[in-house]
């Protein structure tokens, strides 16, 4: 991605990586509603600015709609699966305090996430082979000790099918 336009640095893939709030399972919907003009809602234009792609980021299961100028005070509305809906007044917060307050009432605990962490580094264990998305080796020639791709390398002449068929072939003869 080009790096023009107002604040490129922020569609950057370490800035996004940089959100903190990764919600509960249970949010699905958050809605923003502020106001483009105003002292009061200078918070939430600059959560809306800086902090909604971190959160788009690090929470790509729950849907996220800003309504603007329809309101005549700003706040963030949280649709949970179950149903419920949790109401957070950001009138006269910085976007600092919105993120905060987020993370405590609707964030998952450091102790979940980095149990959550050991899981994934549990599942890409040494013995497993497969795309490196999901894996740490790809083929089973990348061990050591063990025979190389023919790709790469060629097989000795032995131990190639070619070879062997015409054995079999001979001593058939």
């Amino acid at each position: 991605m080009s790096m023009k336009g107002r604040f490129p640095i922020l569609r950057t893939l370490q800035y996004l990586g940089q959100g903190d709030i990764v919600f509960k399972e249970s949010v699905k919907v958050m809605t923003v509603n502020y106001n483009t003009h105003g002292e009061l809602g200078e918070g939430a234009r600059k959560f809306v600015f800086f902090n909604i792609p971190q959160i788009q980021y690090k929470n790509p299961w729950v849907q996220i709609m800003m309504f603007k100028n329809m309101t005549p005070t700003p706040f963030l509305r949280f649709y949970l699966d179950s149903g419920e809906q949790v109401l957070v007044d950001v009138e006269t917060k910085s976007n600092k305090e919105i993120m905060e307050h987020i993370k405590k009432i609707l964030g998952k605990n450091e102790e979940t996430l980095e149990r959550e962490e050991q899981e994934k580094k549990q599942l890409s264990h040494p013995a497993h082979f497969g795309p490196r998305k999901y894996c740490l080796r790809e083929c089973i020639c990348e061990v050591e000790g063990q025979v190389p791709c023919p790709g790469l390398v060629p097989l000795p002449r032995e131990m190639t099918g070619k070879y062997k068929a015409a054995l079999k072939a001979s001593a058939q003869d």
